[in-house]
């Protein structure tokens, strides 16, 4: 139950976090049942959501996070200048391999990428386990969304060991089946602030796609370590 509180604000605002840690859709029972509301009143949130533009209906009748919502944080003070930083490399990144490329950083427990405005889990996929292998976070490895995703803890350990050593983690079919991610550190002054990733189908070489993420990180991590530039004076 995450009722926030007994507020018409609050009521809408625990419909909003019923979707953190979901899967990409939620039925309005499975709303119901993580904010503890009653269906008239979930019902009621949900619409006016939608009307607002913070959910979205599915064909199917569920409901994702909106458009609205996503612009809302990739607008966020602190992303913002990551993601400015990143758009050239990510653009580059997105021509070469035909992929999506997106940057992405830690938050509440999840890695959430600036261009689409999703939460990632952190041990299902690549630029998850980047964030994980560099301390951001702890791994919610009960939850598994794919047959593929690795649940085992030991196993998930070696797996990050690996990722620190070769400075690249790959996430095949763990989180959406068809999907293959690659991912990489970005740095800022030696530290790992965010993770480069780059989403393709799972018949793409991964020879191909590693080269390309790696030099996006690198590309991102000098934008960010560049001095400002000076104002020019009237």
């Amino acid at each position: 139950m995450n009722v926030v509180g007994e507020s018409v604000a609050g009521r809408g605002f625990s419909v909003l976090d019923a979707f953190e840690g979901a899967p990409d859709t939620l039925r309005l029972t499975d709303i119901t049942r993580r904010t503890g509301l009653p269906l008239p009143t979930a019902l009621r949130m949900v619409r006016e959501l939608v009307a607002w533009g913070g959910l979205e209906r599915a064909t199917d009748g569920s409901y994702r996070l909106g458009t609205r919502i996503r612009a809302l944080g990739a607008a966020a003070p602190c992303p913002r200048g990551l993601l400015d930083a990143a758009l050239p490399a990510l653009r580059a990144l997105t021509a070469r391999t035909g992929g999506h490329a997106d940057v992405a950083v830690p938050a509440d427990g999840t890695a959430l990428c600036l261009v689409t405005g999703e939460r990632l889990p952190l041990h299902a996929t690549a630029a998850g386990k980047i964030l994980l292998a560099h301390g951001h976070g702890r791994p919610a490895t009960a939850v598994r969304h794919t047959p593929y995703t690795l649940t085992a803890p030991g196993a998930l350990g070696a797996q990050l060991t690996r990722i620190r050593e070769t400075g690249l983690a790959e996430g095949h079919e763990e989180y959406r089946l068809g999907e293959l991610s690659l991912a990489a550190p970005v740095s800022r002054a030696g530290l790992t602030v965010a993770a480069v990733t780059v989403t393709t189908g799972t018949g793409t070489p991964r020879l191909r796609l590693a080269p390309a993420v790696r030099e996006a990180a690198a590309a991102i991590g000098r934008a960010l370590d560049a001095p400002p530039r000076a104002t020019a004076r009237p």
